[in-house]
């Protein structure tokens, strides 16, 4: 994020404002996990594959883990693009959790493109639910959400997320329409999140903070 806070502009235009080291270091992050998570809207604004490198691959076999984590999609309505360029790729399974208002030809299509699909009846997405999923049928231990900011906040107001990592670029954009880390709502997390300082290094000009955070148990 910019010094001041934001992740984006008020246009939500993928922005490329962070180094080739913190490029990286997402890149190492991801795949030290079992599975990758990410928002339909952000996954349609900024288009990836959600992919690694072949180095990044070669040690996570070497570690015993698959070649490339899960790729997973996280969208209330459904209403997804099967042109994206996540389902052109074979990179590794994926997964999208839905709601049954996905459209039938938008199921039909997904499913032509091998995607398993994990559709309940509420009209959101019960991410709680979702991980227990994703442990108990995909032997997933440790998942990385790059975001969106909505998907980001949802998990962090139900007690969902132990570890943020975040890099602070040497920018300024100002506003209140950017989205923050926690997006665009100007209401407070319904309560405070308390976070530790696990590790902090600066590379040029940009620092790289790893924070615990305190999770709720239920």
């Amino acid at each position: 994020m910019t010094v001041d806070g934001k992740i984006t502009t008020r246009d939500f235009t993928p922005v490329d404002f962070t180094s080739r080291e913190d490029k990286q270091h997402l890149f190492r992050q991801r795949a030290l996990s079992d599975a990758v998570l990410i928002g339909h809207t952000s996954l349609k604004r900024d288009n990836v594959r959600l992919g690694i490198s072949e180095d990044l691959r070669a040690a996570r076999i070497k570690r015993g883990q698959t070649p490339a984590p899960l790729r997973v999609i996280v969208s209330n309505e459904g209403k997804i693009d099967s042109q994206l360029k996540i389902f052109q790729s074979e990179i590794s399974p994926i997964l999208v959790f839905s709601t049954k208002r996905m459209p039938k030809e938008i199921r039909k299509g997904l499913r032509e493109k091998k995607v398993t699909l994990h559709l309940s009846d509420p009209r959101s997405v019960d991410l709680r639910e979702m991980l227990r999923i994703l442990r108990r049928d995909y032997n997933v231990r440790r998942v990385a959400c790059e975001g969106g900011p909505t998907l980001f906040r949802s998990m962090l107001e139900r007690g969902l997320v132990d570890e943020l990592n975040l890099t602070i670029a040497p920018y300024l954009f100002g506003g209140d329409e950017a989205p923050t880390l926690t997006g665009l709502s100007k209401d407070f997390l319904p309560a405070s999140v308390q976070c530790t300082m696990k590790d902090m290094r600066v590379t040029g000009n940009e620092c790289f903070l790893t924070y615990r955070i305190k999770t709720k148990r239920s």
